[in-house]
């Protein structure tokens, strides 16, 4: 058997440590300066908790945005509470990690975009990934890598 570095898994867990640590910071000091975030995720993944309104209007995803007027903001490990105004109407939302597709925060231009949406299991070591020796690839042989690009979302 040989071993493989899953450099996607470990670059989407980083991404999305980046991304709790600053709402973290949010939740304790509020947003600085001109910062703001546009967030979209997922709204079929099944840990995602939004209002039934919200995910009959936006049956597969759907972006909020974290500006001027947003409470309660509760960050775990696993992912985010929050809850924001909709037309006067404030709902709370709960969005795991892994449901984020793009988290831009344009008053800086920068972005991060989940290039696939892979169930990540918090047990699987993404340094472990194992193949039998008859499908390793031979010395030499390229696969085609996973990307992750920021040309988006700058300008």
């Amino acid at each position: 058997m040989s071993r493989r570095i899953d450099y996607g898994r470990l670059m989407h867990r980083a991404m999305r440590g980046l991304i709790q640590e600053v709402l973290f910071d949010v939740a304790e000091r509020g947003l600085p300066g001109e910062h703001h975030f546009f967030i979209t995720f997922d709204t079929g993944h099944p840990d995602v908790e939004i209002a039934d309104w919200l995910s009959d209007r936006y049956p597969e995803e759907m972006t909020v945005v974290m500006q001027h007027w947003f409470d309660a903001l509760d960050v775990t490990d696993e992912g985010f509470a929050i809850t924001l105004n909709f037309g006067d109407a404030p709902e709370r939302l709960y969005i795991p990690y892994d449901a984020i597709r793009t988290f831009v925060d344009p008053s800086v231009e920068f972005g991060l975009r989940f290039e696939t949406q892979e169930e990540d299991d918090d047990e699987d070591d993404p340094l472990d990934d194992v193949a039998p020796d008859d499908e390793a690839e031979p010395e030499g042989t390229h696969r085609d890598a996973e990307i992750v690009s920021l040309d988006k979302f700058r300008k």
